[in-house]
């Protein structure tokens, strides 16, 4: 069997982080082992409070995956603090571990920071030229490159800027965009490709990065090429969204549906 390691913060309320990269390594048929970096107390409300792990203890997480569950992919969520951020780029690199995906996150999606801002520049110096896939959206996209991220055509040019930065590939996702027609932008080596999908009518997007990154991480530990891993997970997370059970009061951010099926086809040598 396969195994995925998600390196992010727990969620209480299930919806993101590693409740969500569990629940989608299964439904991806991966072995799903973890290193936690953050405790979050939230819901579909928001963040009422969170704490980062000791850098120390992320580490000796990594070093007892790596020595014992060495990991065919990896993927890493909130991470909390520049300590953390160091700790987890010395781990990537001592221990080679494969198929890096990283998802910066820095804001929730109601709003609350899951990250210092200290820690922000050290991470495109630190974790981007790590990584075989850096997956921000619009907001993260733009604190890393430093430039506007509003439109498809300012994405490309913050994909392109993540590539020259160090990363194999990246993909900007434009769930935050206007409209009713929303973009995903990814650049890899000679491709530049656009994902397109209608914006579904639902508040129910709480854990769509982390079940996005989880996917493709997933994805990659099967041995699939990386354009396959991605529309593979773009496709997930849409049908989660679609079939999000509308769990906690109004006003806030339901989690998906993480029951959906996983990929509909099987590994192909390309798209």
């Amino acid at each position: 069997m396969r195994i995925a390691l998600s390196i992010a913060g727990s969620d209480s309320g299930g919806g993101a982080g590693i409740q969500a990269d569990l629940k989608t390594f299964h439904q991806f048929g991966v072995f799903g082992t973890t290193a936690l970096t953050a405790v979050t107390a939230q819901n579909t409300q928001g963040v009422g409070a969170w704490t980062a792990l000791p850098a120390a203890l992320v580490t000796r997480q990594l070093d007892a995956l790596a020595d014992d569950l060495p990991p065919h992919a990896v993927k890493s969520g909130m991470l909390g603090s520049a300590e953390v951020v160091e700790a987890v780029a010395a781990a990537i690199t001592r221990h080679h571990l494969p198929n890096y995906v990283l998802d910066p996150v820095m804001v929730a999606t109601s709003g609350d920071r899951l990250l210092d801002r200290d820690a922000e520049r050290l991470v495109s110096q630190k974790l981007v030229p790590l990584a075989t896939l850096v997956t921000p959206n619009l907001a993260e996209a733009q604190a890393i490159v430093g430039e506007t991220v509003a439109t498809p055509d300012q994405m490309l040019e913050a994909a392109r800027a993540l590539v020259r930065l160090g990363a194999r590939a990246a993909l900007v996702t434009g769930g935050h965009l206007p409209g009713n027609q929303l973009v995903d932008v990814l650049v890899m080596e000679a491709v530049e490709r656009r994902f397109e999908h209608a914006r579904i009518a639902t508040t129910s997007t709480h854990g769509t990065g982390c079940t996005l990154s989880a996917a493709i991480a997933a994805g990659l530990a099967h041995g699939r090429p990386l354009l396959q891993a991605v529309a593979d997970g773009i496709d997930f997370v849409q049908r989660a969204i679609a079939a999000a059970p509308g769990l906690g009061r109004n006003g806030g951010h339901g989690p998906l549906n993480h029951f959906v099926p996983g990929p509909r086809r099987p590994p192909t040598e390309g798209l």
